[in-house]
């Protein structure tokens, strides 16, 4: 599609970019392309300028480095237990056993949610996922409301608490303000709602994809276990070869063109962050692993100002998963006789993933 019909037409989809300059283009030109692309409250992602702007000066410094140095430690912790359990297998089914858990747990305890959640959370995004898929706007509708329970119940529970609610991410979200006023819980359910859903799926979507890619080149995966520095740079080359996100919205404010297209003002776009960050023009060979690539070209996280809020944290919990990962390994293989399934869209990814580990003595 890049190169026979770089902008697409589908009932599906609208208007797909498949290009790698033509999806900068847009995150570049937030005037003409806008994120206010649903008819639902979605904070900060669904806004533009300057109302987004100010959503994100409050809501980027809970990613700071600051943040990320000092939640390490736990994270470190979670993905160390999961492996450990891991090990008492005699096979394992990596997304089930490992790579979701290993994302419920980690952004449970970053926003600070109890373990009690975790399994309503996983039942929630098998049941989205799949509404999704069906464009069932009727489930959909009734998911969101269950999720939204969810939160409003924390909320509730530590502004009954007063001074001894928990000192968290989510307690002090109902500390900040937009303005001169405190930010509504709609505003903090919308918020936890994008942090949640954005990184449950994709981050259980990623641990996948880099075990299943180091699992078929043996010599990779033990150059980064005996060069673990060289882990976030790999991590970016192999997420950006298979994409964990397939695509994204955005809708025209203005009449444009795009290739050769002309689009009028309103028209539907998808981003197909997929293609785009496997585009030869500048990639060159889009299946070649390279650790000299410029990282400002990998669209992983998107570009420009609408760029993921949460990249860091999911940076850091990627890179401390594959350490502990393959410092407790000696090898990770696929599974003979048994295939892995790759996940249906909109995920990305792996559904199930068997696979033979050695671990270490």
């Amino acid at each position: 599609m890049r190169q026979r019909c770089p902008v697409a037409h589908s009932d599906y989809l609208h208007w797909s970019l498949f290009r790698h300059e033509d999806v900068a283009r847009v995150l570049d030109d937030h005037d003409s392309f806008s994120n206010h692309v649903s008819r639902h409250l979605s904070v900060p992602n669904g806004m533009d300028p300057p109302e987004h702007t100010a959503y994100r000066r409050i809501l980027d410094p809970y990613f700071s480095a600051q943040r990320m140095d000092a939640f390490e430690p736990a994270c470190r912790s979670i993905a160390a237990k999961l492996v450990s359990q891991m090990a008492a297998r005699e096979q394992t089914d990596l997304m089930a056993q490992f790579a979701q858990d290993f994302a419920l747990q980690v952004q449970s305890d970053f926003l600070g949610w109890p373990a009690a959640l975790h399994e309503p959370l996983r039942h929630w995004i098998g049941k989205n996922h799949a509404a999704t898929l069906a464009g069932d706007t009727g489930a959909m509708n009734a998911l969101a409301f269950e999720f939204d329970s969810y939160i409003q119940a924390l909320l509730t529970a530590r502004r009954d608490a007063g001074a001894d609610a928990p000192d968290d991410i989510t307690t002090s979200l109902l500390r900040d303000r937009i303005g001169e006023s405190l930010l509504g819980d709609r505003d903090i359910i919308s918020i936890l709602r994008n942090w949640t859903v954005g990184e449950l799926s994709t981050i259980a979507s990623c641990v996948g994809i880099l075990v299943h890619y180091l699992a078929e080149r043996p010599s990779l995966q033990q150059q980064l276990r005996e060069e673990p520095a060289l882990l976030p740079a790999a991590i970016d080359e192999i997420l950006r070869i298979h994409a964990p996100l397939i695509a994204s919205r955005r809708i025209t404010t203005r009449q444009v063109k795009i290739g050769e297209r002309t689009l009028a003002a309103g028209e539907r776009i998808s981003l197909i962050w997929a293609s785009a960050n496997r585009s030869e023009t500048v990639f060159g060979n889009p299946d070649e692993f390279r650790l000299d690539r410029d990282p400002a070209l990998n669209l992983l996280y998107g570009a420009g100002i609408h760029v993921c809020p949460g990249a860091p944290l999911a940076r850091m919990s990627l890179r401390i998963c594959m350490e502990q990962l393959l410092a407790r390994t000696v090898h990770i293989a696929l599974m003979p006789g048994m295939e892995a399934l790759k996940a249906v869209y909109p995920a990305s990814g792996f559904s199930v993933l068997p696979l033979s580990i050695r671990f270490a003595p």
